[in-house]
């Protein structure tokens, strides 16, 4: 005699893909945070260094340069 728990089919296939999908998006999640906060740790340059060579690449001009210079040294 057979009872509907001998054999689930597709449903015993679902209970191990569900919790495999699940951890799947964790450790993804995981990793990207991870992988995003250790870019923006990467950038170790002053605010200096940045007005610097932002004035050498001409993205600002003489004035602004020097106006922000002053402001940073204070």
């Amino acid at each position: 005699m057979h009872n509907q728990f001998d054999y689930m089919g597709p449903n015993m296939f679902l209970m191990w893909l569900i919790p495999l999908v699940i951890l799947s998006v964790i450790g993804f999640s995981i990793y990207t945070i991870n992988k995003n906060n250790n870019e923006n740790r990467g950038s170790k340059e002053s605010a200096l260094d940045i007005l610097d060579k932002r004035y050498a690449n001409s993205e600002i001009d003489e004035e602004e340069y020097l106006k922000k210079k002053k402001a940073l040294k204070q």
